[in-house]
């Protein structure tokens, strides 16, 4: 296995992006053994890191985590590595994705990916069943046991992975010393979550929610996550200007704007109806922006119902609109 590079929560600042997988034609039916669209997904990261995004996350849900192969996971690293390494004097950062159904196989995925290039790990836990305290505490503790120095970013969500991760196990996590971060998925436990983990650790918000949170952590709340990049970087940029400032007023009028801008992907204003279906709407969303050739979602997880999809592709074209009004003066 490559060398891990130093990475500590004080470097997880500005925002981070998750990949989304563009698919080849034909990559919506089982028989496709190679559904990369490689040369778009290196157009796409070297836009993102063009745009100021410099710490990318891949193999997330609608980045598609779970209908890759694992060779298709591995060359996704390797490709997104690369581009960053050609762009901006190499200083781009890759977390992948490197969820599965148990531990063993996580490790040797794991492994693979960081030889790919990947600087560490985006790592949910494994959900054919729920694991509680005990159970989730050990895996991330087997994972870095083989993993020493590898830096890892937690996957926290409850949809996902059948239940939330607790404020007792974010304050064990923390003295891990490889867990640098975790992508919260927001709500109420988050300010919990901050608490807990005591500066140890980074608990990133949503892109949208970031204002809010750095009101009452300013401190402790210098990075966000988004699954916007893919759509355009200008509001994020305008975002993570303001929140650096200090500049709160303008960053919640940011947030705002991108609350409007995502809400038709919300099927009846639920989340739950989201991720039922956010592979789908996550292709809609990419043909609504028409910054990024999706191709097809993979299988299983190919079929919505036409509002879900309308209601992706509208939410990019609202980005998209926001892109232009968050453009900087004379782009």
């Amino acid at each position: 296995m490559s060398r891990p590079v130093a990475v500590t929560p004080d470097d997880i600042t500005g925002v981070l992006g998750i990949l989304p997988a563009p698919s080849v034609p034909g990559a919506d039916h089982w028989s496709c053994t190679q559904s990369l669209a490689l040369d778009e997904i290196a157009r796409m990261t070297a836009r993102i890191r063009a745009g100021g995004i410099r710490i990318l996350l891949t193999g997330g849900s609608f980045g598609e985590g779970a209908s890759l192969t694992e060779d298709e996971h591995v060359a996704l690293a390797g490709c997104v590595a690369e581009t960053l390494a050609g762009t901006h004097g190499g200083d781009g950062l890759l977390f992948a994705g490197a969820t599965t159904l148990n531990t063993r196989e996580t490790i040797a995925r794991a492994r693979r990916l960081v030889d790919a290039g990947a600087t560490g790990l985006f790592l949910g836990r494994p959900m054919w069943m729920a694991l509680d305290h005990e159970g989730s505490l050990r895996f991330y503790r087997d994972v870095t046991e083989a993993l020493p120095g590898v830096p890892i970013i937690v996957y926290d969500n409850q949809f996902a992975f059948k239940n939330g991760l607790s404020t007792q196990t974010y304050a064990a996590l923390a003295d891990i010393p490889e867990i640098i971060a975790t992508k919260h998925i927001g709500g109420p436990g988050m300010a919990d979550a901050l608490r807990a983990v005591a500066g140890r650790m980074k608990v990133l918000p949503v892109d949208a929610q970031w204002a809010a949170l750095a009101r009452d952590f300013p401190a402790e709340t210098t990075a966000c996550w988004t699954g916007n990049c893919a759509d355009g970087t200008e509001p994020l940029a305008a975002l993570a200007s303001a929140i650096s400032a200090g500049d709160l007023d303008r960053a919640d009028h940011v947030c705002a704007r991108m609350v409007w801008a995502q809400t038709p992907m919300f099927p009846g204003g639920k989340l739950e109806n989201f991720v039922d279906y956010n592979v789908p709407i996550a292709h809609g969303r990419l043909q609504g922006s028409g910054l990024v050739r999706s191709g097809p979602p993979r299988p299983p997880y190919t079929v919505a119902p036409e509002g879900h999809w309308e209601g992706g592709r509208e939410t990019g074209r609202r980005w998209a609109a926001l892109c232009a009004e968050f453009a900087p003066p004379g782009s």
